[in-house]
């Protein structure tokens, strides 16, 4: 699907012409410079070990469906949501964007929980997720959704970066994560803890606790498990921006996608986080229905160890739909249970259906 791109403002550098023109032809005293044209450069290396990893995922399912035992594959869904949450409430809400604050004991819990999940470090995550709202859908977006769901699902790891990222990414400001000692920790040992947490204990576990197969232990709750995780993070990328409605702001590429949601712990709801990313729940949901990872985050803020959460009053949701909204938010429109019934009746209806 073509993703929808507008002549709205976007907030981003890049308001005249597109990124790739501003690359080609920059402007140094006064005077334009023309580069060379932007072409891709494929990473077979990235092709080849992320072909073998689905492949090897593929058959963790068949061993999940005919041998496995049904401890193994619970206990690769509790690693998927698990590892999921070192993504969601770790390097997405915490880091990325400082939507809350964190004790050492929530921060030490979401940084393993984050190396499980083998996404990068936090640090380098929320680097590149940085990026990606500074200059959302321009050439300095890793994942720039305006080059197609492919290339923003996971063809963007599997090629040179862009220019622009290195460019820009000059700019970005780090120093709140580099002070966490935490992080400092685990960037600094990546290469040692990483492997440990995210192949080797969940492979050992269900074969020493539960008599697993090696075979079944590794391809299920290891290989199967990491796949998985990887396309649900992948999809807020890819699907999140390119397939849905915009209730919040529909000049903007990032949709409200119910399926992501679910698959991505609640980071499905991309629009409103693209208007509000400083809301510590990425969504105005009021439940925890479809945002797994606000109800974890919240859990932890009765105990103590999660505080300062930020959110967006009711009354500035209300003016932004009002102001740059779709038309498909369910409420503050027509069938809004609060809508008086002296309004409803006293509305003019143009070519009413029969129902009406």
């Amino acid at each position: 699907m073509a993703p929808n791109i507008t002549s709205a403002p976007t907030n981003v550098q890049f308001e005249k012409g597109t990124s790739e023109d501003l690359h080609r032809h920059q402007v140094t005293n006064g005077e334009t410079k023309k580069y060379p044209e932007y072409r891709i450069q494929i990473v077979w290396r990235n092709v080849i070990i992320f072909v073998l990893l689905h492949t090897a995922a593929l058959y963790g399912l068949y061993l999940a469906i005919t041998s496995a035992k049904l401890v193994t594959t619970i206990f690769a869904f509790f690693l998927y949501q698990a590892s999921g949450y070192g993504i969601t409430a770790g390097a997405h809400r915490l880091w990325a964007h400082r939507s809350y604050k964190a004790k050492w004991q929530l921060r030490t819990i979401l940084a393993i929980l984050n190396t499980l999940a083998f996404q990068d470090s936090a640090i380098d995550w929320a680097r590149d997720h940085r990026m990606h709202h500074k200059y959302s859908e321009t050439d300095a977006d890793p994942h720039n959704a305006t080059r197609g769901f492919f290339f923003a699902h996971v063809g963007w790891l599997l090629c040179r970066k862009h220019p622009e990222i290195k460019e820009k990414g000059k700019g970005i400001d780090l120093t709140d994560l580099y002070s966490d000692p935490i992080l400092k920790f685990q960037k600094k040992y990546y290469l040692y803890l990483m492997p440990i947490t995210c192949f080797v204990i969940p492979t050992v576990i269900p074969v020493y606790f539960w008599n697993e197969t090696w075979a079944n232990a590794y391809f299920i709750p290891t290989i199967l498990r990491y796949t998985f995780t990887l396309n649900m993070t992948w999809l807020v990328n890819s699907a999140a921006h390119l397939i849905g409605n915009k209730p919040y702001d529909k000049f903007i590429n990032p949709s409200e996608n119910r399926g992501v949601a679910i698959g991505a712990l609640g980071e499905g709801w991309h629009n409103y986080h693209h208007v509000f990313p400083w809301d510590y729940k990425t969504s105005e949901l009021g439940n925890y229905a479809f945002n797994f990872t606000t109800a974890f985050i919240d859990f932890f803020a009765m105990i103590g160890w999660a505080y300062d959460l930020k959110t967006v009053s009711m009354d500035m949701v209300r003016k932004r739909v009002e102001r740059t909204g779709d038309g498909t938010h369910e409420l503050w429109g027509w069938g809004d249970k609060d809508l008086p019934r002296e309004d409803r009746e006293a509305a003019i209806i143009v070519n009413p259906t029969k129902d009406q």
